[in-house]
């Protein structure tokens, strides 16, 4: 099950401001409902974690394949997952599958492409798809281009005061590159 059918089914609970739905969405500081009429009406409602493992939605229809019962959207230690309703009987969980990917080829070990991941405090990263055989990671969103002082083959872009800018991904250079050549 992918983010995006996870994130646009209806949550079944009616905005106490309007009367439509209230949706899940994903924010800067985790999950929360959303009135699904925004923005012409802005009421949203936290959905933090009190506890490991809770459950934020059921997902009907979708049976647990080790004992059957309803599978369940859960907000956990490290993000969300999916996992069964009859915890703690039934252990069963899988991750959110469909990491955001950018099509940029890893530069490390040339076979994966570099992926959106988020660490467990809610920080950003990109990182190879061929985790943990390549561990290379960057914080910034890559760039597919070559750096003409160093040869390297990925820059990322940064904002800095002067608007945004491209630098080299090469750790010992970082130069700010100001047109990005293809090879």
């Amino acid at each position: 099950m992918s983010k995006v059918e996870l994130f646009t089914t209806a949550q079944q609970e009616l905005c106490p401001q309007c009367g439509a739905e209230l949706v899940i969405r994903s924010g800067q500081y985790g999950p929360f409902l959303g009135c699904s009429t925004f923005p012409q009406c802005d009421y949203l409602r936290s959905l933090s974690p009190s506890a490991d493992g809770h459950i934020i939605k059921v997902l009907e229809g979708h049976a647990c394949p080790k004992c059957g019962a309803e599978k369940a959207l859960r907000q956990g230690r490290y993000g969300m997952f999916i996992g069964c309703t009859d915890y703690p009987q039934c252990d069963y969980s899988e991750a959110i599958t469909h990491a955001d990917s950018t099509d940029v080829p890893c530069p490390e070990c040339q076979h994966g492409i570099l992926v959106k991941r988020q660490s467990r405090f809610g920080k950003t990263f990109y990182a190879c798809s061929q985790y943990p055989k390549c561990r290379y990671a960057l914080n910034f969103p890559p760039v597919n281009g070559v750096c003409p002082h160093c040869g390297f083959k990925l820059l990322y872009n940064k904002k800095s005061a002067k608007g945004m800018k491209n630098f080299c991904a090469n750790k010992q250079c970082g130069m700010e590159v100001s047109s990005i050549s293809e090879e």
